[in-house]
């Protein structure tokens, strides 16, 4: 809950900034902005639930039996079906890395996602004890990050495009689709605003939504103590469908785009 020394604009500007550091001057500190200035926390806890992904989905395949499985066993199995199978509904080719990338993205996106179900308050009040200033536990509401994972998926859908259409095929499906050769210019202008949408897209509508998840949040930790349990609970409740929701929707359009750029007729 909000400290009685500050301000609501002040606690609410502290949760909503990045613990950084400037790489070429060294310092640490908040709201600095720059080429080189990467923010700490968002790197920090993304590498620590992703290797938190790893450890957890190894320990069950280690752990994997063809007897009776485990409730984590059932779980995992639970969720590569999952991907596995959305991914033959909706991928038209064949490559084994869709699935697997669509897996990684949906648990990967779901854990950050999740830690903005954690009291406002809990790790910047530990982070502070600690002496660091400033602490954003949830790494999906840092615009950085969402557009950076969306870079990821359309360098794969560039490379997958000139890979299974060719540099010539990929050029006259720019040129020529959809209206054929006679408005080529009005095909290519087109066909490129929607190819530079894609990452726009993908990051824009996974930081917005989560932004905004945590802003409620950072809004209801003002109240009192005794005033927080209602609205609060009842958008903990909400945000529990958004959690998967966002890494569902994710997932999703980063199959149906790599799956075009694997059509030849697209």
């Amino acid at each position: 809950m909000a400290g009685s020394e500050h301000s609501a604009t002040e606690y609410i500007q502290h949760h909503l900034t990045h613990w950084q550091v400037n790489l070429m001057t060294g310092h640490l500190g908040g709201n600095m902005s720059g080429f080189w200035v990467l923010n700490l926390d968002t790197m920090i806890i993304s590498i620590i639930m992703g290797a938190a992904f790893i450890v957890l989905f190894r320990w069950a395949a280690v752990r994997a039996t063809s007897g009776t499985p485990g409730p984590w066993q059932n779980v995992v199995e639970l969720m590569v079906e999952f991907a596995d199978g959305l991914t033959k509904d909706t991928f038209e080719g064949q490559n084994r890395l869709i699935a697997p990338l669509g897996l990684t993205i949906f648990v990967w996106v779901f854990l950050l996602n999740a830690l903005d179900l954690i009291p406002v308050d809990l790790f910047p009040d530990v982070a502070n004890a600690a002496g660091v200033p400033y602490l954003k536990i949830v790494p999906t509401n840092d615009l950085n990050f969402t557009f950076a994972l969306s870079l990821s998926v359309f360098a794969l859908v560039i490379f997958y495009s000139f890979k299974v259409k060719g540099p010539v095929g990929y050029f006259k499906e720019l040129m020529l689709h959809p209206f054929g050769i006679w408005l080529a210019p009005f095909n290519f202008i087109l066909n490129i605003v929607e190819l530079l949408a894609k990452p726009l897209s993908l990051s824009l509508r996974l930081f917005g939504n989560m932004f905004a998840a945590e802003f409620v949040f950072v809004i209801v930790a003002l109240l009192p103590f005794w005033g927080q349990w209602v609205p609060g609970g009842m958008w903990s409740i909400y945000h529990l469908i958004v959690v998967p929701l966002q890494a569902f929707i994710f997932m999703v359009l980063t199959i149906v785009y790599l799956s075009l750029a694997h059509q030849h007729d697209h």
